[in-house]
Order: structure tokens, then sequence, then C-alpha cells
């Protein structure tokens, strides 16, 4: 990949763009590397001695940018274009008055960069944020969208600041990583909790990299640890059984809830929860995931059409955002409720219930492993699996190309299903 606008004389290696106005100036979108957000970074292109990238703060799609500037598909494109025409009308007019001046003779690129950087934006304030790592963690949170995602980074912020509010980009290295994991581990995070915290400061400064903040980057030294996941799944005898088990009547709705969501493949409490009745298409569930915004289509089999129309809501699918005003709320009494399920006794005077879960540790995202487990135990090749769960089909670039067929999923489904309900297997 190279770079996508009008370029002056000087082409680089590694672009493929044809040359249509000789400019020394111009707006470009930088391919070189996409961001997590699948945007590039959006520069203005100068030479001097060689090329030289200045960031403009902004990024864009590849589909929404062309011939250096936001297409209409762009939100608030307008803004954004008379934004970037005023920054490279200010580097146009700074070059000419260095060059009348002949004082771009004696600069260097690096000193030229610089030098309109300052002209860009304010020098103290620049230099302030790339230079602050909590300044630059709190630009990269407010460019999330998804809340949780936002809650997860706000509290690795929490940590840092907590353990050194003044860090900087130089300032954190290997030996500052090493010290804030045990200060973490002394603290008493487990390995995984830990980890999470330095993966999120390590997608920050892939951030600031792509952002040219800064050009340090400790994570080439340090290994972040990880610690195997425990269980989180249940054996077919073990669905089973709860599929089975005689339930306390306020255990039921949460229980069937647990086994719909293993019948949709294991689909996330907040896509089947927050799902309105138009979204059943053809017999199908047709939604966009709220974590990644791609969109899915689920066949809806008979059993779990079964359980829809046994709880269906009135403006949603299903009757539990009928009564609760945040799904999170139903979603933590069901946690509770799956956990209790099991022998229950009254003891003692006051009859205190005492109970013997059977499955102490489950909760509604168990449904998800439960699915993919006993889809790989009958041979159902990784990539349905991966299909199914709606992760991308090997690399990145390859699954572009590559329009799986829905057909081979509904049938992994249906194949899993019969496993499950085949009690005599």
């Amino acid at each position: 990949m190279g770079y996508s606008g009008l370029f002056c004389t000087f082409i680089p290696a590694n672009t493929t763009q044809i040359i249509t106005q000789m400019a020394k100036e111009k707006i470009i979108l930088d391919k070189r590397r996409r961001k997590d957000d699948g945007t590039y970074p959006v520069k203005i292109y100068v030479w001097n001695r060689r090329e030289i990238l200045i960031s403009t703060n902004y990024s864009a799609k590849e589909e929404n940018f062309k011939d250096g500037e936001f297409t209409k598909k762009e939100e608030n494109s307008r803004s954004k274009n008379a934004a970037l025409r005023n920054m490279l009308s200010a580097v146009v007019n700074e070059m000419i008055v260095l060059e009348s001046s002949g004082k771009l003779k004696g600069m260097d690129d690096k000193s030229l960069k610089k030098h309109l950087q300052s002209i860009l934006f304010n020098k103290e304030e620049e230099e302030q944020r790339q230079n602050s790592f909590l300044a630059c963690l709190d630009e990269f949170i407010s460019a999330k969208q998804n809340e949780g995602t936002k809650t997860c980074y706000r509290s690795t912020r929490n940590k840092v600041e907590e353990f050194d509010a003044d860090c900087t980009f130089e300032g954190i290295d290997k030996k500052w990583l090493e010290r804030f994991e045990r200060w973490m581990i002394s603290s008493g995070l487990k390995v995984n909790a830990y980890a999470l915290h330095l993966r999120n400061i390590r997608a920050v400064f892939n951030y600031a990299l792509d952002n040219e903040y800064t050009t340090s980057y400790p994570f080439r030294k340090f290994k972040i640890k990880k610690e195997e996941t425990r269980k989180r799944s249940l054996t077919v005898e073990q669905l089973r059984q709860l599929m089975e088990y005689e339930c306390e009547e306020y255990q039921r709705r949460y229980r069937d809830m647990f086994v719909l969501m293993f019948y949709l493949i294991g689909i996330n409490a907040v896509d089947l929860f927050l799902a309105k009745p138009d979204s059943v298409v053809n017999g199908r569930l047709e939604y966009k995931r709220a974590k990644t915004g791609k969109l899915y289509s689920v066949k809806i089999e008979p059993e779990a059409m079964e359980i829809i129309d046994r709880y269906r809501g009135n403006q949603y699918l299903l009757n539990i955002m009928d009564e609760y005003k945040d799904y999170k709320n139903f979603l933590h009494r069901m946690g509770i409720a799956l956990k209790e399920i099991g022998e229950m006794k009254r003891v003692g005077r006051g009859g205190k219930k005492v109970r013997t879960p059977v499955f102490p540790e489950i909760s509604s995202y168990w449904s998800r492993h439960t699915w993919a487990t006993i889809a790989a135990k009958l041979d159902v090749p990784k990539e349905t699996i991966s299909e199914a769960l709606g992760h991308s089909i090997g690399s990145e670039v390859t699954s572009i190309y590559i329009k799986f067929d829905r057909k081979k999923v509904d049938e992994a489904n249906r194949k899993v299903i019969d496993y499950v309900l085949n009690f005599g297997s």
C-alpha cells in the first residue's frame, strides 16, 4: 500500500498512484498503515529534500476519501474539507515565504516539518499532547464508539494515572512496564487482568505511532504474559442436564434465554435482547453486531422459534426490554439465576434456602463457547465455526474477497442442535 492523493515529482517506491498534477504540497491519504478502526491518517504531503508527511489529526476510510478530500459519504465532510483546505493553504503560504526569504535552503527536513507543525498547531499544546501518554490515551478513548470499549480503556487510564500520573511516551520504557506490572501484581490483580491493561497501553502506543506522536515502542522487548483462560463451556451431557433440569419457577426464563442463545449460535446478549420484531426476515434473525458493527444473519431453527414465541415482546423481539430499561440489569439477574440452578433445601427455623449449584460458574457467555466446543467435536471445519461466531475468515485482506456460504453455517447449527437433542447418543 502507498498514498492516496496528488503528489509532487517524487514517487515513493511502494505506491502505485499515477501523478496527475505537479505539486509540492498536497492533502493525501497515508495508506501505509491502517488504524484499528479501519481508517487511514489524512496528511499533508510536502516535498523538500525528500518527502515530509504532516499529520492533520484527521483520518478516513479509503472509500470516503478521493482526490485529496473527503467524499460526501463522510460525516461532516464539508466542514472537514474546509479545515483541510485552510491547513494546506497555511502550509503553502509558509513554504512560499520560506523559499522567497532563502530560509528554506538552510532547513533540513526534520526542522522544516517541526516548523510547519508549529504553524498548523499551537506549538506548546502540540508538544504537550504528543509527549503526554495520558493525553493521548484520552484522545484514543474519545475516538472509540463502543461504550464497553471506552469503559475498558478508562479502567486502564485510572491504573496508569494512579501509578504514574506524569508518564510520557519517552518515559514508558521496558523497565517502566516491568515496574507497572509488579505494582499491579502487588495490588492483587491476576495475570489476565493486568495483561489486559498492558495490551491497552500497547494499543495506545500503536495509535501514537500511527499519528506520529512518538517513535518509542517499548513492547519490542517487553512480553505480555498470558494465563490460559479457564473452562467456559458445558459438555453436551451438561447442556442436556441444564435443558432438562426441573428449575425453580423464577429460573426458567433465564435458563430458556441461555438455551435460545445457544440455538442462535451463541448470540451476544445485547444483540438478542435489543433485537426488534422486524429483525426477523424470511425466517432469519438479521442484525448488526453491537461489538463489531458487522452485519450478521442466523437461521432461526424451530427450537429457537418456539422459545421466541413463548417470550415475544411488543417493541422488542423478546419481552425482556418491555420490563427492563437496561438489558444489563436482566443479564446480571440471569447470571445469578443460572448459577443457582441445582438442588435447594430449606434448613433451620427460618427455612433458609441452601443451594447446591450444578454449574456454579456458568454465565450467559458460556452458550457461545459451548456451541463452538460441540461444533468442533462434530468435526465442523474451523472456517465454518469462525464464520458462525462472526469472526473473520483467514487474514483481514483475504476475508474481503471471500463471500462465505451461509448454508454451511446453517447446516452446522442444525447438526449441533440435532446432536444435543438426540439424548440417546
